[in-house]
């Protein structure tokens, strides 16, 4: 039985809740064919948040990471496609920490592409009428952070890796200001792409780049 870890943020500037957190408690040992599902929560902490996710993968020893965060403003789960080595903090993390224009790892790659099939997860969520897409940008805060993190830390490995972007839920955008999906449907939404992650060693070939 292969071993899927799922990781997820921790509430932060001034949230009461991320989703990624709520998510990540009803995933825990959710059943999906050929692996099980461990979760981790993850502080939104410069270098504590990779520091905890290498501590999962060294506990679990997983085949596959999938990190997820909460974006406002995006309207759908979002497999993110590439992280840079640049942190550029809008505002601080939860412990006060605010880098600006600084290499995520030094004497390091530009960037580091997802190793998971970010394509077959897509099309699983929008099959079942989840709405998804791709995402080229993970930002420069965080969630960046730990994409380039963890994919710098497991380069030379054979663990598969890739961050996945989640809207807010229903309740953190009362007013309207923001679009937003329930728990329930980023659950399982989140489950269809873990269940792409273990069906597809290679990524299908589909098509959903974006124009700009």
């Amino acid at each position: 039985m292969k071993t899927l870890l799922i990781t997820g943020f921790e509430p932060f500037g001034g949230e009461k809740v991320n989703p990624a957190l709520e998510a990540i408690k009803k995933l825990q040992g959710y059943p999906i064919e050929g692996a099980k599902i461990v979760t981790c929560s993850v502080p939104v902490v410069h270098q504590k948040s990779v520091n905890t996710v290498i501590d999962a993968i060294k506990r679990y020893k997983p085949d596959f990471v999938m990190t997820v965060g909460q974006a406002a403003g995006r309207a759908a789960i979002t497999p993110e496609r590439v992280a840079i080595n640049v942190d550029d903090y809008r505002i601080p993390d939860n412990e006060g920490n605010q880098v600006i224009d600084e290499p995520v790892a030094a004497n390091a790659p530009d960037a580091y592409f997802s190793t998971l099939p970010i394509k077959a997860m897509v099309k699983a969520m929008q099959d079942k009428g989840i709405p998804a897409q791709i995402s080229n940008t993970a930002g420069t805060y965080v969630c960046n952070h730990l994409f380039y993190g963890i994919q710098h830390y497991l380069h030379d490995s054979n663990i598969r890796h890739g961050f996945v972007h989640i809207p807010l839920m229903s309740e953190q955008s009362i007013d309207g200001s923001n679009p937003t999906l329930s728990l329930d449907l980023i659950v399982e939404g989140l489950a269809e792409a873990a269940q792409a992650i273990v069906t597809n060693d290679i990524d299908i070939n589909y098509g959903a780049g974006a124009i700009s």
